[in-house]
């Protein structure tokens, strides 16, 4: 009795299995090419539909630098980005894309759009390729709703571009590393490569992929050829990066940084990854009945596992190199964090594979809660097009554009009419079209507003007019930063300048906006005066 009654206790508290499910079996009898193709058609036109309802919402200041840059020469593009801040990659595909199907802020954002709805069969290739072919159905379903490449597809940035870059060097990491099917090392290599030209932020992911390998080699047997293979990669992406180094040291000891939001512990980890808490708890309950009992036993070392290890130190290691990085300069926002989309969608995907009907309701569960992008996209972005709706009727060929906030200039420029001429608090300004970032603090510092603004009013013939267009800057936490003060201050002595200068005289009526609707990024008000 003493040796029987123990087993026989432990069986009568084993936890019983969670119920699995299985397809219809209509669904079963189809062909694998017309079921596939069918998934993908319904995910590829419900996304499509959730992602165009803000397709024509208006730009803010970022997108409107990025439109001006690549609205240029291609050839010029690299000299322009060694001012104007960023990695040529994006700007060179938009440009194209430009060239065929126009600027317009439709145009533009369908291309972020398609980016996002590449990334679906392209995750149901790599779920299905690395665990099989329902983490392929869970990880497309769970691209197709999720909240980060929803939210960005209504922007002209390359956060869609790196989110998908993501996948592709994620799939190809576990493929090549995990799996040892070497002849992904390409696709991880390359993905590698486009993704530091895309945006430095890049270099985050590559460092925590390069941690993410030596936990890997750690777990597995061929630790030599991991290594060899690695250097291969990682050496081989840094080398192709070398002819954009200089430009990268260029911006990060010249730029200037607009804001800075430091991470806080326990307060500022981005949710927009996921969508909500409420999707991060969900899943995050899935992760944990379907990875758990992957640790028992001999399954330690199975590829499964040691995919789950890989995903989620490329994930904390990216996430921890940021916030560190971001004690001196900014990187911790969630739009940069695209990269990581991936390994955390895999995770979620292969978890809720694992744990039967219960990872089911959580995936269906989720994309409940994604379905409405209005709960988490920005409708409003920027109010720079009803102001310029509101007061192009008073501006002509040669009017004065001055624009108290510099970066601002490519915005307005973007939704004023031809013919005009700009300036900033830094003086004219010959390129409105992109943001000129190499010491610009230093240069508003230098830029005495009584000087500056003499010399722009007398270069006004009588009759001419001008439009003062000046921050909103009710807002807190984007005007605490050494540039934002300083625009701040000075935006509100040019104001006063303007109004007390007997050379210039209000036009009736040139205020806008006339109705303010609150907008998430850019706010301003203008008005248009008249020389005496």
């Amino acid at each position: 009795m003493s040796t029987t009654e123990p087993r026989r206790t432990i069986s009568l508290l084993r936890v019983p299995p969670i119920r699995d499910y299985g397809a219809p079996e209509w669904f079963e009898r189809l062909p694998g090419w017309l079921s596939t193709g069918g998934v993908l058609v319904v995910l590829l036109a419900i996304s499509g539909f959730i992602r165009v309802h803000y397709l024509d919402g208006q730009y803010w200041s970022d997108e409107a630098n990025t439109v001006g840059i690549a609205s240029h020469s291609f050839f010029s593009i690299p000299g322009i980005l060694w001012q104007g801040g960023g990695a040529p990659l994006y700007f060179f595909l938009l440009h194209f894309w430009i060239d065929g199907f126009g600027a317009s802020e439709i145009a533009t954002h369908a291309l972020s759009v398609l980016i996002g709805l590449v990334s679906i069969p392209v995750g149901m290739w790599l779920g299905w390729s690395l665990f099989g072919r329902r983490a392929g159905f869970m990880l497309a379903l769970l691209l197709a709703f999720n909240a980060f490449f929803t939210r960005y597809a209504e922007e002209t940035r390359m956060y869609e571009l790196m989110a998908l870059l993501g996948l592709l060097a994620t799939g190809g990491f576990l493929h090549a590393f995990v799996y040892r099917r070497r002849r992904y090392l390409w696709l991880f290599g390359v993905s590698l490569v486009l993704m530091v030209y895309t945006d430095a932020w890049g270099f985050f992911f590559w460092a925590a992929a390069a941690v993410a390998l030596g936990v890997v080699a750690c777990l597995g047997e061929d630790r030599r050829g991991l290594l060899l293979d690695g250097l291969l990669c990682f050496g081989g992406a840094l080398i192709a990066y070398v002819p954009w180094l200089p430009t990268l040291i260029h911006q990060a000891l010249h730029a200037t940084a607009p804001w800075h939001f430091v991470p806080l512990l326990g307060a500022n980890v981005p949710r927009q990854l996921l969508g909500s808490d409420r999707v991060d708890a969900v899943l995050a309950l899935a992760v944990v009945a379907g990875l758990i009992p992957l640790f028992g036993g001999r399954a330690r070392r199975s590829p499964e596992v040691v995919s789950v290890w890989a995903l989620v130190v490329i994930s904390v290691t990216a996430l921890a190199l940021s916030a560190i990085v971001s004690l001196a300069a900014p990187t911790w926002v969630a739009r940069y964090f695209g990269p990581i989309v991936a390994p955390l969608l895999l995770l979620a995907a292969l978890a809720c594979t694992r744990s039967g009907i219960f990872g089911l309701v959580a995936v269906v569960v989720s994309c409940v809660f994604l379905a409405n992008p209005a709960s988490f996209i920005p409708t409003y972005k920027s109010d720079m097009r009803d102001v310029a709706a509101e007061v192009q009727g008073d501006l002509h060929r040669d009017d004065l554009v001055i624009v108290a906030q510099p970066e601002q200039a490519a915005l307005a420029w973007y939704y004023l009419p031809g013919g005009l001429r700009y300036a900033t608090m830094l003086g004219p300004d010959s390129h409105p079209s992109y943001m000129d970032w190499d010491g610009a603090l230093g240069k508003l510092q230098r830029a005495d507003p009584s000087v500056v603004l003499a010399g722009l009013v007398s270069s006004l013939a009588p009759g001419q007019h001008l439009l003062f267009i000046r921050p909103l800057t009710e807002g807190v936490k984007q005007w605490h930063q050494p540039w934002s003060q300083l625009v701040r201050r000075r935006a509100a002595q040019w104001s006063a300048a303007l109004a007390d200068d007997p050379a210039l005289e209000p036009v009736p009526g040139g205020l806008a906006p006339h109705y303010y609707r609150g907008s998430c990024c850019v706010s301003s008000s203008a008005m248009v005066f008249t020389k005496r």
